[in-house]
């Protein structure tokens, strides 16, 4: 789920700090600069790890800072494909579901990527599983009786395998016009985004499978 990745970069010191260590200044700096920002290509920047190199501070004409050039290690949150983690259930609509962990909230589960059968009941807000139902189109689902449903509830803790990760730079801009007219600008997407599923044994609402796990008395027993 999180790795470490090494960044150069060109760090300035203020006057004011000049009386902190190099090393201390140079990782608040640092963390001031990266902490919560996507790298492309890279993930969600965490926290500075620890410095790898740091050269001699050098003064710039015109702004009295000391400025390193730098070599650190950043903690990145970016987990690999097939990693299983697990999530909270954010919100859901008819397109899927939305999780969370708490620091980052851009975690997808398209509809491809739950268990079948299942469909998205409007009044509860939420996506169900039917298991062993020979129903196949959300309309015979929805007709199906509440208790054999397994409900993917709001604030559920689930598990779930990541299949993808998604960059996107959404460059800041005036909205395009055709033919004199201005066109709505689209709405902003999230810089990074992860697609999971939940459409295998073991996945899904944690307590799905809590029978299915082996008893740890009987393990000690035996």
């Amino acid at each position: 789920m999180f790795v470490l990745s090494i960044i150069k970069d060109t760090i300035a010191i203020l006057p004011a700090n000049f009386g902190v260590p190099p090393a201390q200044a140079l990782i608040a700096e640092i963390n001031k600069k990266y902490a919560n920002r996507v790298l492309h290509d890279v993930g969600l920047c965490i926290c500075a790890f620890d410095l790898v190199e740091a050269g001699e501070g050098k003064v710039r004409y015109g702004d009295g800072c000391l400025w390193y050039k730098v070599r650190f290690r950043m903690v990145v949150f970016r987990p690999f494909a097939s990693e299983v983690i697990l999530a909270k259930v954010k919100s859901s609509d008819e397109d899927g579901i939305r999780l969370s962990v708490g620091f980052f909230d851009d975690i997808y589960v398209p509809l491809a990527y739950l268990p079948q059968p299942s469909a998205f009941d409007p009044n509860e807000r939420a996506h169900f599983w039917l298991p062993d139902s020979e129903a196949t189109t959300p309309h015979e689902l929805l007709e199906s009786a509440t208790a054999d449903r397994m409900y993917i509830d709001q604030a559920e803790v689930v598990r779930v395998r990541v299949e993808a990760d998604e960059f996107y730079d959404d460059e800041p801009g005036p909205p395009k016009a055709s033919e004199g007219v201005a066109v709505k600008r689209e709405a902003r997407r999230a810089p990074y985004s992860i697609i999971c599923s939940i459409a295998e044994q073991g996945l899904g609402p944690v307590p799905w499978w809590k029978s299915a796990q082996p008893d740890g008395d009987a393990m000690d027993e035996e």
